[in-house]
């Protein structure tokens, strides 16, 4: 039996599997062009806030995301993850938390903030992630 026949004795069930090439080949299509209009951005981490006597960061530190990502806190870098996967696929989180400490910067001039607390309940830090767009 061919691949045709047991198609068309299966069912329109297995109509789908035959069909999932084309879908597969389509989105990769779709996903060459997005690639070649895609953004490009820095991403910038400073200690925001931290005790001073923690163990770890102090306030003002900056570290560059990837090339720095050995010297972060495991702590911190875990709770940060996310958001920073986020800005660096264009992403942008509504909230704006104004009229706090914490209140964020919104595609300004291409830039956005996030803040993010390190879940470590003794080191009282907060991560300011910054993403700059990249003109090429």
């Amino acid at each position: 039996m061919n691949r045709k026949e047991f198609l068309k004795k299966s069912g329109c069930g297995m109509l789908c599997f035959s069909a999932t090439p084309l879908f597969i080949n389509k989105a990769s299509a779709q996903e060459q062009e997005q690639s070649q209009k895609r953004k490009h951005f820095k991403i910038e981490i400073e200690i925001y806030e931290a005790r001073e006597d923690t163990w770890c960061h102090k306030k003002g530190d900056k570290f560059e995301y990837p090339a720095d990502i050995g010297e972060i806190c495991p702590w911190l870098l875990s709770s940060m993850h996310d958001f920073i996967r986020l800005l660096e696929n264009d992403v942008t989180l509504g909230w704006k938390y104004e009229n706090t400490p914490y209140e964020k910067i919104i595609n300004e001039n291409g830039i956005t903030t996030e803040f993010v607390r390190c879940p470590d309940p003794t080191a009282d830090l907060v991560a300011k992630i910054t993403r700059s767009e990249i003109n090429e």
